[in-house]
């Protein structure tokens, strides 16, 4: 591939490098410049221009990338894609990303214009998310590196794959002790339940007995004899010895202890044991939570069929140490007792952006669109959405719906249109909120004139979220001041729903003050939003 600068008399048939302003829009990089468009460049005045031509030999940035996508495809992952050199293997069920890191190392290490990233190895996803994606740096690359790439993909284990989850049945043993509450019990199952859910799983057979040796072993050849895949054993007391009651009844029942332990935490005190083609799980207390626990990522793998051994447990140390959370049965820092009162259950925070408004303030120019460093502003801010943790990301369109929508072709976004856009605000929160999936735990409401926020704004946002701790509604702060966006817990979506004209939800951090949790950041990105000429004209030229 050639690049460089070249006259726009010389640039025909050549591919635009950077954006550019003419008269009647933009040229946008990635154009094959015709006779149209290089008599739009001379009228602007413009007589050179930076391009990028292909060799014969070389593939563009689209086919290159669907090309390694399609060679990458294996078990339950479909490539897609092909846009802005860019495609993508999307799950075809739920399940867990299995990854050959050295496979795809060689591919990233082969020609630094292709790259391949990925999800953590063993990462929980859900049917049509995102595995890995490819992306072309370049304009084009040589088509024959491009089949080296494949010949990587195909020499050996499949760099990346998906191990779907399995129809398993599962036992759940709790033991009990005298005083032993009935609504802690029933919490406990519900718990259980909730995290066998999203793995499309449920307790099958569920047992409660004394905490004593004979009664648990004689649960546990009962389940195991009915057939049981996974039996689960939640204790009265924690395992903390080979020798101790759970451990004991294991090989009471005739099977074996494998390990006890986990380098995870929450999750040190689990058991890792079988009776003949069962697995028995000891789960510690601290299970009882919601949260993200180590014996979620045992569960995990075991429902998608991958085999775990001791070796495989000992291994999860790195990246093991999980949030600090007020929902452990132990703080790291303090001896505090378990909270066992009711929590806000535990599940992925959606982000909402805002692109539906009429843009008055703006004059005849849809704001969404107005170019900020070479792209719409909307699409910084989408972009910064996706690379965050929030999922899945919403846009509400409402003015000029298909040309915002163009402008955010090629992201991996969901479009929600409101036709009440003109009543305002509010009808946006409104549609926008409907779209998140019940198991939504909370929403980053974003808007989309503020293209300086980050991707580090947006994760301190979910960092810092923690509704049973009291800090429910997110906000970010610059110099005392707050600004956007804010993340707002599940149990206010009513109340914003509620909202009518063209007014946001600020007047619900001032009703829920105790529910609100400052963040502050060093980006006064927070605050800028560009909604009139004379803002998107002073922030190009630094003011």
């Amino acid at each position: 591939m050639r690049f460089g600068e070249v006259a726009v008399a010389d640039a025909e048939g050549a591919i635009l490098a950077h954006s550019l302003r003419v008269a009647d829009g933009v040229l946008r990089k990635g154009l094959i410049l015709d006779n149209n468009a290089l008599s739009q460049l001379s009228n602007a005045g413009i007589d050179r221009v930076t391009v990028a031509r292909l060799e014969e030999t070389d593939l563009n940035e689209n086919d290159a990338a669907l090309r390694i996508a399609e060679a990458l495809q294996s078990n339950g992952l479909n490539a897609s894609g092909g846009s802005r050199g860019r495609a993508n293997l999307r799950a075809t069920a739920d399940g867990l990303v299995l990854i050959d890191a050295d496979t795809v190392h060689r591919i990233n290490a082969l020609d630094e214009a292709i790259t391949v990233s990925t999800l953590e190895p063993f990462a929980a996803i859900k049917t049509s998310q995102v595995a890995a994606t490819v992306k072309i740096i370049t304009f084009g690359v040589p088509a024959e590196t491009v089949e080296e790439c494949v010949s990587i993909a195909s020499s050996g284990n499949a760099p990346v794959s998906l191990a779907s989850y399995e129809a398993l049945k599962i036992g759940f043993v709790q033991t009990l002790l005298p005083g032993h509450k009935p609504s802690l019990v029933a919490k406990a199952s519900q718990a259980t339940n909730d995290r066998l859910l999203p793995l499309g799983l449920k307790i099958d057979v569920e047992r409660k007995c004394s905490h004593s040796v004979p009664e648990i072993a004689e649960e546990l050849k009962f389940l195991a004899e009915s057939g049981m895949d996974i039996v689960l054993v939640l204790g009265a007391s924690a395992i903390v010895d080979r020798r101790d009651v759970v451990p004991s009844a294991v090989v009471e029942a005739g099977g074996a202890n494998e390990h006890l332990g986990l380098p995870v935490d929450p999750g040190n005190l689990m058991l890792f044991s079988k009776i003949g083609n069962t697995r028995i799980l000891g789960i510690p207390g601290s299970a009882r939570s919601s949260r993200l626990h180590g014996f979620d990522w045992v569960l995990r793998r075991l429902a998608a069929g991958i085999t775990v051994t001791p070796d495989d447990l000992t291994r999860m140390g790195v990246g093991g140490m999980l949030k600090e959370m007020p929902g452990r049965p132990v703080s790291r820092e303090l001896e505090e007792p378990l909270d066992l009162s009711d929590k806000e259950t535990d599940g992925p925070i959606g982000a909402l952006l805002l692109a539906a408004g009429q843009s008055r303030r703006m004059g005849r120019d849809n704001k969404m669109l107005v170019e900020i460093d070479d792209e719409p502003m909307v699409v910084h801010a989408a972009r910064a959405l996706l690379e965050s943790r929030a999922e899945p990301v919403v846009v509400v369109l409402g003015h000029q719906p298909d040309a915002v929508k163009k402008a955010l072709s090629g992201l991996d976004v969901q479009f929600v249109t409101n036709p009440d856009y003109e009543n305002g605000l509010s009808t946006s929160l409104k549609a926008g909120l409907e779209a998140f999936p019940e198991n939504t735990v909370g929403a980053v409401v974003a808007l989309g004139d503020m293209p300086r926020v980050t991707v580090s704004d947006i994760d301190a946002l979910i960092d810092a979220f923690d509704p049973d701790g009291g800090q429910s509604i997110c906000v970010p702060t610059f110099d005392a001041k707050r600004g956007n966006p804010v993340l707002w817990a599940r149990r206010y979506f009513a109340d914003i729903a509620g909202i009518s004209g063209d007014v946001g939800a600020r007047h619900l951090i001032g009703e829920n003050a105790d529910q609100v949790f400052e963040i502050s950041r060093d980006n006064p990105g927070i605050l800028l939003d560009l909604d009139t000429p004379q803002a998107v004209e002073a922030h190009r030229n630094g003011d």
